[in-house]
């Protein structure tokens, strides 16, 4: 895999940037008589292994072009790495740990998640501005399929009007999601990899070859591990040609002209490292934001985080961004560039976890404050994938070296720091590093102030966890081998809680 990351010096780039998209954008904020229709495109479990971004393993052609007539972001990142937290905060522009959303798949069970009072979905503030708003998968011949949603708090299914934009009223705007699969179309394991792969084939012509892929060096070169890493670029392939249906819709139905274009993936590719932690591989995503009348072809370097989304979608549209919201309008003319973003890492499934990280142009800071934890507990989800299982097999026969096993020893350092400019990969921790000790004390003021300044949630109660898990538990009543495996690493969370571990 080749992922190019950028680290120069940004600022004074940016500001020159900034200036001129603001000229360009004075003309896309949108009248009450020529509002732009606004399309998220938003994808499953893919990093930014997109040509533009630097792959050469494969060719996005759709995507390419699309950050060909827009503005690629290539410092955008999300602020939780799983699915259902994520979507809790860019629905809401807010910080999943503020608004108490930040365990994943939570609130399912009696013990339910509501909003704070203030804080409203973005669906609802479209549809008050006289937006036709819809939610979709992609494809969907007879588009009547409601697309992924999986938000952790109470909401109201009306905020959508319906599940495609074609329902809405002559010369009624729209605002719309399309949900792709992304990296889950390969499946979990070798079957529904190589199944994929044939399908792909099939359809396409031809696959990538497992030979052809370069492994991050904390990966183990192994046949399985290059083989499921082909199948998700071929995940990316599909992605890109889906996009490009999409955008030959909107030409076809004469919208391609008013309607802005996001893309953008919920969190990067699940892999060991990637989906579920707070490294590059699992925080860094792509975001593409194209159409109407926004400048062509312009690289945005500034560090973004996901939840922004929320805030330039309401500003394109011409609508008042709540002054409660803590995503910023990162095409507002008045828009001042952040030195930092932070992300958060809380329970997956039945697995507990707690860990925060704050990352500027150059350092990444991760506390973990569960440092008598591995960092790969046990969790039922991940430990059923194939890669998993190799690594892990490989570990316990002594075949891995001290980075690739970092992930499965029994405890983890209580923080890490990585120098991103000289370690892209995250392998050296320099938090024991008397040379980093000033920028140490400084990322632990920053995080510190953001967990206070933010109401940061932190860690939530047995009885919401107990609430949750029942739901769990029983949703995997069908198969008696995965509901025992999930019994049993609920018993050592609660274990290990009772030991302060």
């Amino acid at each position: 895999m080749k992922t190019t990351y950028i680290h120069t010096s940004l600022i004074s780039r940016a500001l020159l940037a900034f200036s001129l998209i603001c000229v360009a954008l004075a003309s896309t904020r949108s009248t009450a008589s020529d509002r732009p229709n606004i399309l998220w495109i938003i994808v499953d479990d893919m990093s930014a292994n997109l040509s533009c971004y630097g792959e050469t393993v494969i060719q996005t052609p759709h995507l390419d072009r699309l950050a060909a007539d827009g503005i690629k972001f290539t410092n955008a990142f999300v602020t939780a790495p799983v699915c259902s937290t994520n979507r809790s905060a860019f629905i809401t522009g807010m910080y999943q740990t503020t608004i108490g959303s930040h365990h994943h798949r939570s609130g399912r069970g009696d013990a339910k998640i509501v909003l704070p009072d203030s804080v409203r979905p973005v669906p609802e503030y479209f549809q008050e501005a006289g937006y036709y708003t819809a939610i979709t998968g992609w494809p969907n011949k007879d588009r009547s399929n409601r697309g992924k949603t999986d938000y952790n708090f109470e909401w109201d299914t009306a905020m959508y009007d319906g599940p495609d934009w074609s329902k809405r009223k002559p010369g009624q705007p729209f605002f719309a999601q399309v949900q792709l699969p992304g990296g889950k179309h390969r499946g979990g394991d070798l079957e529904g990899n190589r199944n994929f792969v044939k399908r792909m084939k099939a359809e396409t012509g031809s696959v990538t070859d497992p030979n052809d892929v370069t492994l991050p060096p904390y990966y183990l070169d192994d046949p399985v591990i290059r083989e499921d890493w082909a199948a998700y670029l071929d995940s990316v392939r599909l992605t890109d040609r889906f996009v490009g249906d999409i955008v030959q819709r909107l030409k076809d139905e004469g919208d391609w002209e008013n309607t802005v274009v996001l893309f953008m993936t919920d969190h990067g590719i699940s892999h060991a490292r990637g989906k579920q932690f707070l490294y590059e591989e699992g925080i860094h995503v792509p975001l593409i934001v194209s159409g109407g009348e926004l400048p062509k072809g312009n690289v945005r370097e500034d560090l973004v985080e996901h939840i922004d989304i929320a805030a330039l979608s309401l500003g394109l549209a011409g609508i008042e961004i709540p002054g409660y919201m803590q995503a910023q309008d990162i095409l507002a003319d008045d828009y001042a560039p952040r030195d930092a973003i932070f992300s958060a890492r809380d329970r997956c499934d039945e697995t507990v976890e707690h860990m925060r990280c704050v990352r500027t142009e150059r350092y990444k800071y991760i506390r973990n404050f569960l440092p008598d934890r591995p960092h790969m507990q046990p969790n039922r989800y991940k430990d059923s994938k194939d890669i998993v299982k190799t690594l892990r097999a490989a570990y316990e026969a002594g075949k891995l070296n001290e980075i690739q096993a970092s992930l499965f020893v029994p405890t983890r350092p209580k923080e890490e720091l990585y120098d991103l400019k000289n370690d892209p990969f995250e392998i050296n921790n320099l938090a024991a590093s008397p040379k980093h000790k000033k920028t140490l004390s400084k990322l632990r003021g920053q995080l510190d102030d953001w967990i206070e300044r933010t109401g940061d949630k932190g860690p939530e109660s047995m009885a919401r966890y107990d609430s949750d898990m029942a739901v769990y538990i029983k949703s995997r009543g069908s198969d008696p081998v995965q509901k025992d495996i999930l019994i049993k690493n609920i018993a050592t969370m609660k274990r290990w809680a009772s030991e302060g571990k």
